[in-house]
C-alpha cells in the first residue's frame, strides 16, 4: 500500500498547529486572568488613595475655652507626633507655632484656626509619595458647638521646597496629635472632679474646726457659770427663835444662830476659788489643743514656694503654659496631690499645678 504524507497549510503537520493553538489559547487565558486581577484590585487602590488628606474631625465633649486651651499648649511643646524624619526613631522635633502658613492657603470660615511647623524637615514618613526636605505642617481648627461641646479639625501637610509639591497625610499624624490633646482634656476633667472632691473636704475641716471651737467655748463657759450660781445663791433662811427670857440664855442662842449662818454660808465661799481656777485651766487646756488642731491642719494643707521661686503650670505637664510665676515664700493651697505635682490655689482663687520640689512645708 503507498503512504501518503499530509502537509498542512505553511508546512507544518497538523500536530505543530495543534499546539500553536494550545499556546495561543493560554495566552488569552493568562491576559484575561491578568486584567480581571488589575480590575479587582483598582477599588483597593482607590481606597487607600482616599485615606490620604482626609484629616481627622471630632466632637470633643469639652467647652471652647478647654479646648483652645490646651490646643494653644499642642503647639507651644515643639514635637509633631505620628510621624518622623529619614533614618531617625523619634518624632519630629523643633516644630514651631505661627499664626499663618502657605502650606494651607484656604481660608477657615468659621472657627480659631492654630498652625505648627517644622522646617527644613527631611522626608517624613505617612505622607503620600514624599521625599526631599520641606515644610511639614498641621493645622487645628477649633468650632464651638453648644456651651460643653467643641468641634475639633486636625490635618496634616507636607510641601517639598524643591518641587513645591504638596503631600497629604495618611492619617497618623492627626491621630497621635489628637491622642496627646485627649489625654490633656482628661488630665483637666480629673483636675476639676478631684477639685470639687477637695473643696467638699476643705467645707467638711471648716465645719469639723468651727464645732471644735463652739465646743471648746461651751467647755471653757460651763465652769464660770457653775461658779456664778453658786456665789448668788442665799445662804438657807435660819427661823428666828423667840425672844429668851432671860440674858443669861441670849448669848448661846446667838452664838448658836452665828454658828449655823456660818457653817451654812462656808461652802460657798469655798466654791468660788475652786470653781474659778478649774474655769482658768480648762480654757487653757482647749485652746491650747485647738491652736495645735489648727496649726495641724495647715501643715497638711499648706505650702511655700522655695526660692527662687516657681511657675504655676496650667496642666501637670513640662511643657504645658504657664499662668503666672510665684515668689519666693508664697503661701499656697493644696487641693490635688499626685506623686508629682500639686494641684493648687494662689490667695487671690487662681488654681494650677505645681512641681512637688518646688514646694515645701510650713516652717
Amino acid at each position: 500500500m503507498e503512504s501518503r504524507t499530509v502537509f498542512s497549510r505553511g508546512g507544518r503537520s497538523p500536530v505543530r498547529d495543534q499546539s500553536k493553538f494550545v499556546s495561543s489559547g493560554l495566552w488569552k487565558t493568562g491576559l484575561g486572568l491578568l486584567l480581571l486581577f488589575a480590575a479587582i484590585q483598582l477599588p483597593a487602590r482607590d481606597k487607600d488613595n482616599l485615606q490620604y488628606g482626609a484629616g481627622l474631625i471630632v466632637n470633643v465633649p469639652f467647652s471652647e475655652s478647654e479646648v483652645t486651651q490646651v490646643v494653644q499648649d499642642v503647639i507651644q511643646d515643639g514635637i509633631i507626633r505620628g510621624t518622623k524624619e529619614y533614618n531617625k526613631d523619634q518624632y519630629v522635633m523643633g516644630a514651631t507655632a505661627v499664626s499663618t502658613t502657605r502650606v494651607f492657603s484656604e481660608k477657615v470660615e468659621n472657627g480659631k484656626v492654630f498652625y505648627k511647623i517644622r522646617l527644613k524637615a527631611l522626608d517624613p514618613r505617612n505622607f503620600k509619595d514624599s521625599g526631599d526636605s520641606g515644610t511639614l505642617a498641621v493645622r487645628y481648627i477649633v468650632q464651638p458647638q453648644g456651651t460643653d461641646h467643641t468641634i475639633l479639625r486636625i490635618d496634616a501637610r507636607f510641601v517639598e521646597d524643591f518641587r513645591r509639591t504638596s503631600h497629604p497625610s495618611n492619617g497618623s499624624v492627626e491621630n497621635a496629635e489628637y491622642k496627646d490633646i485627649h489625654d490633656r482634656l482628661d488630665s483637666i476633667e480629673l483636675m476639676k472632679s478631684e477639685t470639687a472632691e477637695a473643696e467638699k473636704e476643705k467645707q467638711a475641716a471648716r465645719e469639723k474646726m468651727a464645732a471644735s471651737r463652739q465646743e471648746a467655748a461651751s467647755a471653757a463657759q460651763a465652769p464660770v457659770a457653775a461658779t456664778t450660781v453658786a456665789e448668788v445663791t442665799p445662804a438657807p433662811t435660819v427661823p428666828t427663835p423667840a425672844p429668851p427670857a432671860a440674858s443669861s440664855a441670849t448669848e448661846p442662842a446667838s452664838a448658836s444662830i452665828a454658828s449655823t449662818s456660818s457653817s451654812t454660808s462656808a461652802p460657798a465661799s469655798a466654791l468660788a476659788p475652786a470653781s474659778a481656777s478649774t474655769a482658768a485651766a480648762s480654757t487653757d487646756d482647749s485652746s491650747q489643743t485647738l491652736e495645735e488642731h489648727v496649726k495641724d491642719l495647715r501643715r497638711q494643707v499648706q505650702r511655700l514656694v522655695k526660692a527662687p521661686g516657681a511657675p504655676l503650670k496650667s496642666a501637670p505637664f513640662h511643657t504645658a503654659s504657664t499662668l503666672q510665676s510665684l515668689a519666693p515664700g508664697t503661701e499656697i493651697l493644696i487641693v490635688v496631690s499626685t506623686p508629682y505635682w500639686y494641684g493648687v490655689e494662689t490667695h487671690d482663687g487662681q488654681h494650677g499645678w505645681m512641681l512637688r520640689d518646688d514646694l515645701e512645708q510650713l516652717p
